[in-house]
């Protein structure tokens, strides 16, 4: 149930920004009088599709390929590879037959849709939802440090106070683009002292492979003991993959409720060290890996002494209760959030500009490319609108900038060629044009199968 509900988030939301897209480059063959013969949802690859009508002079259909989609406009060399039509003597309502300038409007189309589309979600959601915040100055006990943070300088209790020299207002803002894209120097104030840590432009590499906590985040006293583990808890959670391949599931054993943990305990001490943070305590425990340790806990007003020996991870099968820092919120009008959710969107297609650079430049592992698998994850297995909007904003603004690309066979490779013939007031070769665009549909392929091993492998632990 939970893998059919991550598709169907993925499938809604990536159906809904391709049928845009492609609306973008219909809206515009059609305003300048260009015939359109396909609109496509899915590829109907070797003529096969789920079903399809007619309307007018165009076939509106859905195709068995959940790969995107298209629109066949008439006069124009694209995925269709329709080298019939186009040794026909050009017509007066083909692509081919228009102005320059108008056919580079229609293969823009697409993607400034996909960016009205993406600034349209983020201002909306600014208007209903607004922004919270973790106010930085009421982390009074500082920052909790992972691995990545550690590297670099950083200690748990730490407070940064600026970034690059600008005051840290919002927490947020230092697990942001602007500090994991470009590097940044961190003011911390550590005790009465005050350094400067610089983060660097390649931490975003190490930092794909974790989650962000393993660079920083602030600091949770616990409260108490929220979840304990039984040992039949997790009995279900055999991956499909492990299924398939005939894994054994080995059922785990959780040292916290075989010691006789429970929730609503509260944590005092481990080896007989005071613990107030939820950092130290997981300090504390994974250092024990395979190791019995004593616990000490306050349970209804009496201290309880419990033994147990921590699992090979490092951990005991316990969650406790925060004590969460103080946030602020902040609603805005419908006309203020209009520049906002604009920010926003460009800040997203930047964030793509800089990400495939670190690619082509080795800072930042191709590993990180995601197909539709690791999509369908972020998604998550519950609806949450306001994450099914704010991720689908995402892509929409992904799906621009891929577009953009010069890579034949998408609209930015079309882009190119039509800049080509704008320059040298003459259009490219046909010929040209066809063997560019196996060219790309080759490269195409190859980027899917490639994000789609990335994510195969990755279930596997990869």
């Amino acid at each position: 149930m939970n893998g059919l509900i991550m598709a169907g988030q993925l499938l809604l939301g990536l159906s809904l920004l391709v049928i845009l897209h492609e609306l973008g480059h219909f809206l515009a063959a059609r305003a300048f009088g260009i015939k359109v013969e396909k609109f496509y949802l899915f590829f109907d690859a070797w003529g096969f599709k789920l079903f399809s009508f007619k309307k007018g002079d165009v076939e509106y259909g859905v195709g068995w390929l959940p790969l995107g989609g298209y629109v066949k406009i008439a006069g124009m060399i694209d995925e269709s590879m329709d080298t019939e039509q186009m040794a026909q003597p050009a017509q007066p309502w083909e692509f081919r037959s228009k102005p320059a300038w108008q056919r580079l409007i229609v293969m823009l189309g697409g993607i400034i849709v996909n960016v009205i589309v993406g600034i349209f979600i983020f201002w909306m959601l600014t208007f209903n939802v607004g922004k919270s915040y973790t106010v930085n100055e009421k982390l009074t006990d500082g920052i909790s440090v992972g691995t990545l943070g550690k590297e670099i300088g950083l200690k748990n209790g730490d407070r940064i106070l600026a970034i690059n020299g600008s005051k840290l207002i919002r927490f947020e803002d230092a697990i942001s683009s602007k500090v994991l894209f470009d590097g940044a120097q961190l003011t911390i104030l550590r005790g009465s002292q005050t350094l400067y840590v610089s983060v660097p432009d390649t931490i975003l590499n190490k930092l794909s492979k974790n989650d962000k906590e393993n660079f920083i985040s602030p600091r949770y006293r616990m409260a108490s003991v929220a979840t304990v583990l039984a040992p039949d808890e997790k009995a279900d959670q055999q991956s499909f993959l492990d299924r398939i391949f005939g894994r054994k599931f080995v059922k785990p054993v959780y040292p916290a409720y075989s010691a006789g943990i429970k929730a609503g305990d509260s944590i005092l001490a481990v080896n007989g060290k005071p613990v107030t943070f939820f950092d130290q305590f997981k300090d504390m425990v994974s250092a024990n890996k395979n190791k019995q340790i004593s616990i000490q806990a306050l349970r209804k007003g009496k201290p309880v002494d419990f033994n147990m020996k921590v699992g090979p991870e490092g951990t005991i099968g316990i969650s406790p209760n925060f004590i969460f820092p103080e946030t602020a919120h902040v609603d805005y009008g419908f006309a203020e959030s209009l520049p906002i959710g604009a920010g926003m969107a460009w800040s997203t297609f930047v964030d793509n500009a800089k990400g495939i650079g670190k690619m082509i430049t080795g800072k930042l592992s191709a590993r990180n490319i995601s197909s539709p698998i690791g999509i369908a994850k972020v998604y998550g297995s519950t609806f949450d609108w306001v994450k099914f909007w704010t991720l689908t904003g995402l892509i929409s603004m992904a799906l621009a900038f891929m577009n953009l690309l010069p890579i034949p066979g998408l609209d930015g490779g079309h882009v190119v060629f039509l800049l080509i013939e704008m320059v040298q007031r003459k259009p490219v070769s046909e010929k040209v044009l066809e063997k560019a665009q196996i060219v790309g549909f080759v490269i195409l392929i190859c980027l899917m199968v490639f994000a789609f091993g990335n994510d195969i492998l990755k279930s596997f632990g990869k």
